[in-house]
């Protein structure tokens, strides 16, 4: 597997429903994947490993549970935002099974993505060398809190990129940090006050509104200029087949050059 790195303790949440368009993925038959998949983790039932040394055992205990996860699918806020960009240099970040590198890499993208979880970048690669595609992206296993971003990206994604081991502050300033002169930074996450009843997560203080993500980044000064800064919801399909509704934080900024 090509480009993996060593990293400790930190995880990611990401997420991604077999009709591409479900955070919180909570289908029985594991059908998510990063992007809007991973808070689903918690909805189907899947053990976390909240017990254990650091975020590589945590993850990588999830991920050998079930032979797959996630649904491949790209996330839909991603396809929405990014399909009508130009395609350079893309950072994925948290990107589980591979569903959106290898979504932007069939779009012509040319994609590093990282990931702390072993088996799920193993997974990634293999999915993706089923693909005509696979020689445009370099996978990376990376802790995101050791993580030293660089701003050469022209796109940096990140999906639903929740932790109690890395605040979401943080995470969210590092991606800004990765992005290029002229790139895009492109943040989706839940909404504190839009996830469904069955979530476990309603006062884990993971995840932010539109205000608080931009006023923490400031993107109301140079270089960044916002193209987009809402909520969304989405109906999505709980653990036991029940239909629900998610609201999604999306935030898409252009870096001034």
């Amino acid at each position: 597997m090509p480009s993996v790195r060593a990293s400790r303790h930190a995880w990611v949440m990401t997420e991604t429903t077999p009709d591409g368009g479900t955070p919180h993925r909570a289908q029985a038959t594991g059908s998510h994947e990063h992007g809007h998949q991973h808070e689903g983790a918690q909805q189907t039932g899947l053990n976390l490993h909240e017990d254990a040394d650091n975020a590589v055992d945590m993850w990588d205990g999830m991920y050998r549970e079930r032979a797959k996860i996630w649904s491949g699918n790209p996330n839909p806020q991603l396809v929405a935002e990014v399909a009508g960009l130009k395609p350079g240099k893309a950072l994925d970040l948290g990107s589980g099974e591979g569903g959106d590198a290898i979504w932007l890499a069939q779009q012509g993208w040319t994609v590093t993505a990282l990931d702390v979880s072993a088996v799920a970048l193993e997974r990634a690669a293999a999915h993706a060398a089923q693909t005509d595609h696979a020689d445009r992206i370099t996978w990376q296993q990376q802790d995101l809190t050791e993580w030293e971003p660089e701003p050469v990206f022209d796109l940096v994604s990140a999906q639903f990129l929740h932790s109690p081991l890395l605040p979401w502050r943080d995470s969210a300033s590092k991606a800004a940090a990765a992005v290029a002169p002229g790139g895009t930074l492109l943040i989706v996450g839940h909404h504190p006050h839009g996830l469904p009843a069955w979530s476990h997560h309603h006062e884990s203080g993971m995840f932010f509104t539109p205000e608080q993500l931009a006023g923490e980044l400031r993107l109301d000064r140079a270089p960044w200029f916002v193209e987009v800064l809402t909520d969304r919801a989405r109906t999505i399909e709980g653990p036991n087949g029940e239909s629900g509704t998610t609201l999604d934080t999306v935030l898409r900024a252009t870096k001034r050059a």
